[in-house]
Parts: structure tokens; sequence; C-alpha cells
């Protein structure tokens, strides 16, 4: 690109393919302002794309047309009201997961003492974090097989003042013989083979995949969670689109009572959940 003004740049951006809000937010990022400040860009379209913030927007421009996240380019993502820091160490926090924290915090609001949870693959810690913020009496652990996952959601955590328990390990691996009231867990559910993947290239393919039918963690949580809940406690997952129906059959085959889904924004069935008996 030619020095030119950050009107003539954001046509630019958008004539290349990218969205007007893609651009906008690229733009701003370059210029080192907050991302969604685009009143400020409307204010001054007129000035001219200096030297420096024009290197800075052709770097961000090419990371963001081969796919990248936007949260990545930032460096953050907002969830449920917190601003998590996020890299291409663990997914994007998104929206659809939310309903799982309002129905996580609506069976916190109904235990009668503080209660034990555990986010099972937490990445960022989004859901562990956003139920501490919401229930801060209760006891909020958060477990990842990665390292590098817990990493990050460890800085959130401290960055945010929150304070979370976190052990590394596979699912309920990570911690023997304890119990919760509560387990909560968004596991990989997308098929190996899923066509959708290929927009989903930078983000941590172990966090996305679970066999041919998207499945295999989630069977594995429903075969293990009850060893690990108290009596009454209840075990919420997220899963895919198309997959209450079967996530709803492995738990009521488990033993679980209750069983049912919750829809998110868009009404689709985004989680299911259960309770497990108070007598067996």
């Amino acid at each position: 690109m030619t020095t030119q003004t950050l009107r003539a740049t954001l046509a630019q951006l958008q004539h290349e393919g990218l969205e007007r809000l893609d651009a906008q937010m690229l733009l701003l990022l370059a210029l080192q302002r907050p991302a969604h400040d685009r009143a400020w860009l409307l204010a001054h379209d007129g000035d001219a794309l200096e030297v420096d913030a024009r290197a800075r927007l052709d770097a961000l421009r090419h990371r963001r047309m081969r796919g990248e996240p936007m949260a990545y380019l930032r460096g953050d993502q907002e969830f449920f009201g917190l601003q998590l820091q996020v890299d291409e160490r663990v997914l994007v926090p998104r929206p659809d997961t939310e309903t799982l924290v309002t129905w996580g915090l609506e069976v916190l609001g109904n235990c009668p003492h503080p209660a034990r949870v555990l986010d099972l693959g937490t990445g960022s810690g989004a859901i562990a974090l956003a139920l501490k913020s919401q229930s801060p009496r209760s006891h909020v652990s958060a477990s990842d097989a990665s390292h590098a996952a817990l990493a990050v959601a460890q800085a959130n955590a401290a960055r945010l003042g929150l304070p979370v328990d976190f052990h590394a390990g596979h699912w309920l691996d990570a911690v023997p013989n304890q119990r919760f009231d509560l387990l909560v867990s968004n596991p990989p559910y997308i098929a190996d083979g899923d066509p959708h993947l290929a927009a989903l290239g930078h983000e941590p393919r172990s966090a996305l995949t679970a066999g041919p039918d998207g499945l295999d963690d989630i069977r594995t949580l429903v075969t293990t969670a009850p060893a690990a809940l108290n009596p009454g406690g209840w075990l919420l997952i997220e899963h895919g689109h198309d997959q209450a129906n079967a996530v709803r059959a492995l738990m009521q085959g488990a033993g679980f009572e209750g069983v049912g889904s919750r829809t998110d924004l868009a009404g689709i069935e985004r989680c299911s959940g259960g309770q497990w008996p108070l007598r067996r």
C-alpha cells in the first residue's frame, strides 16, 4: 500500500476481501488504538496512515487473510464479562459457551453449601473463571492435559484476581480421589473428518476433534464422572449442534437423572447435563 488516508486504507482492505468490521479492527490495531473504537476512525478517516502503522497493518492483514482468529491478533477475547488473554495455545472462547456457564450458575445457586466445582479441559480458563467471578463462595478447580493451555489459564486467573486451583492431567485423571458438586466441560466434539476443521486450522487440533463421530471424549467424561461426583452432583457438557440426542442417551445410560439440554441464543441445543442420584 502507498501512503493514503485511513478512509482509503479501509476501502483497500475491503477490496482485498476483508469484511468491513474486520478491516476496521485491523486498522485500529495497527494504529495501536482500542480494537472497537470505530467512532474514532470515522472522526479521523481523513488522517494519513503513517509508515510504522502501515507496516503493522500489513503484518496483521496477512495473518487475518490466512484465517487466523481476530482474537489471536488482538491477544484477548471477552467472555461472560471477563477480558481473557488468548493465543494459539488455546481455543478462542465462544459466546455459545456462555450457555454452559449460565446453567452451571443455576446449579450453584441451588447448592445449599459452598460447592466444589471442576472445569475439565479448561483451555483459557474461561468457564472456570466465569463461574468463580459470579459464584465467589464456590471452590473452583480446573484441569487440562495441555501444560501450555494451563499456563494461559493461570495467567488469566492471576491477572483477574480470581482464585482457581489448576491441575495438569487428562480429564479426571488430573484430580484422583476427589469429588465435586459440579463438573463442567467444553470438550473436543468435532468429528475427525469434519469439513469445518479447515476454517479452524489456527486453533489447537487436540482441543477440537474427538474420534470418528466427535463423541470419544464425551463418552469418557460421562463414564468417569459418577466416581467424581457427590450424590446429587451435576455433569454439564457442551457439544456440537447435532449431538444433543446422543449425549442425553449416554447420560441416561450411565444412570444420570433429570437429563436435559439447553439452547444457545440461536436456539440450538448446545449443552446437555444430568444429576447423579442422591442414592444408588
